[in-house]
């Protein structure tokens, strides 16, 4: 039945949206995204997307604009017509983690810069430091991990 499916996918939508949001996600954005994610062509316009979340066209530019920017929505053309289409990143997990590498190399050097400033024989300098080494850690990690993810579907 059309309705009980339209309403399984509504609670999957802000079933994850909710997972997203309390992972960081902007809400609006993690709803568009779950929104779209849900959909079997993996693509919907901008008022497709407002239509389906029962929000404005204007809620939706702003989560787009960043969905896009952070490489879980592809903004591409409708053929024939002047209207955006959204979709979902092919490889949009991998490409949105590939992107945090450079956000762990600056939180890398900050870590450092603060434990050089508070001393690092200091028990903040450690904390800084251990906090440093983390994100070292993940950041040499990341690769492997994007890439055996990705050769596990070659």
């Amino acid at each position: 039945m059309p309705g009980e499916r339209e309403d399984a996918v509504d609670r999957f939508v802000e079933r994850f949206s909710a997972l997203l949001i309390e992972a960081g996600t902007p809400p609006m954005a993690a709803r568009v995204y779950s929104r779209v994610l849900a959909e079997d062509s993996g693509r919907l316009t901008a008022a497709e997307i407002a239509e389906r979340l029962g929000v404005s066209p204007a809620a939706v530019s702003g989560a787009v604009n960043y969905l896009s920017r952070v490489g879980m929505l592809v903004r591409t053309r409708e053929p024939g017509t002047r209207r955006n289409l959204f979709r979902v990143h092919e490889d949009g997990w991998g490409e949105m983690y590939t992107q945090q590498a450079a956000l762990l190399r600056r939180w890398i050097e900050a870590a450092d810069e603060g434990s050089s400033a508070v001393g690092p024989d200091t028990p903040a300098g450690r904390r800084l430091a251990e906090t440093r080494d983390f994100f070292a850690f993940m950041h040499a990690e990341l690769p492997g991990l994007i890439k055996r993810w990705r050769d596990r579907d070659a």
